[in-house]
């Protein structure tokens, strides 16, 4: 949050004053009320596993990889997930090329404990870019049983990964006029706010985290009051990004079968006399053979 406030001077203080008078009046600047989220929208790229979402003017890229590696001792069969962010500054004039940031570093981890603004976006986009992501299919086998074999995806269909549930992430901005809370802040709500509280909950309700960052402290009915909304959002996050995978899984189905052969390919002779393998022209018959019966 430090590095954002940091562009407070680009704000005048009339504009920060109209945001806070707007806000006592329940208006955002934005014409939202105060516990609505921005228009979300999801979509993928051709390869599986990669996923780009817009929350309002905010973008996010997911990306998802891997590789194989040796597990843990204590976790023979798992796996790892590792979380990795990237802040360009392409996209705002506060990020800096070169290693990661305090911000870059903080949104990792918010992410990986659970699985801002940008949170809540990079939070989906992780999770699109896992639910269409597909992994090679792997046997082990040999004389010794510990010979791996990767399948390439042209022999063996790649394998969906198990998600059991998605922990959806619902940030709060808390301003310190008559304790005034909003879901989902905007950039220049956060150049004000005077604290932030980022929720991670499933449509179980179940609480995966809670990361308070600084600021004004929370009375602990408005962190219940909190976790009682982003339920909420997190049902509705939850339904809207099923419902994205589920056409691009519709998709990639229909590009699967325009990739496969015909089944007319086996060179089989069809009711037309072409053998259709080889692009041959119909059969002819022979002159013995068009002559009518006696």
């Amino acid at each position: 949050m430090e590095q954002r406030l940091a562009n407070v001077w680009h704000m005048t203080v009339n504009e920060k004053k109209f945001i806070e008078t707007a806000l006592l009046s329940d208006l955002r600047v934005d014409g939202r009320r105060l516990f609505d989220y921005r228009r979300l929208t999801i979509k993928f790229g051709r390869e599986d596993g990669s996923s780009e979402v817009q929350l309002g003017q905010t973008h996010v890229m997911g990306f998802v990889t891997a590789q194989l590696v040796q597990p843990y001792k204590d976790r023979p069969n798992e796996g790892s997930l590792g979380i990795y962010t990237e802040f360009s500054p392409m996209a705002d004039p506060s990020f800096e090329a070169g290693r990661p940031g305090e911000s870059a570093v903080e949104l990792g981890r918010i992410i990986d404990r659970g699985l801002r603004n940008l949170v809540d976006a990079a939070n989906i986009a992780a999770l699109a870019a896992l639910l269409t992501f597909r992994r090679p299919e792997c046997t082990v086998g040999g004389e010794d049983g510990q010979e791996i074999t990767i399948h390439p995806t042209e022999v063996r269909e790649p394998l969906p990964l198990i998600v059991h549930h998605l922990p959806i992430a619902v940030t709060f901005a808390f301003f310190t006029s008559d304790n005034i809370v909003v879901v989902d802040p905007t950039y220049n709500e956060e150049a004000i706010m005077k604290g932030r509280m980022t929720v991670t909950l499933n449509t179980n309700g179940d609480v995966c985290s809670i990361q308070k960052a600084g600021g004004v402290g929370v009375m602990q009915s408005v962190v219940m009051q909190c976790l009682r909304i982003a339920s909420v959002k997190a049902a509705d996050i939850t339904s809207k990004i099923k419902n994205a995978v589920e056409s691009y899984d519709t998709e990639r189905q229909l590009r699967k079968i325009k990739r496969h052969p015909s089944a007319a390919l086996d060179g089989s002779r069809t009711d037309s006399g072409i053998c259709k393998d080889k692009g041959q022209p119909p059969f002819k018959k022979s002159e013995a053979e068009r002559q009518p019966e006696k």
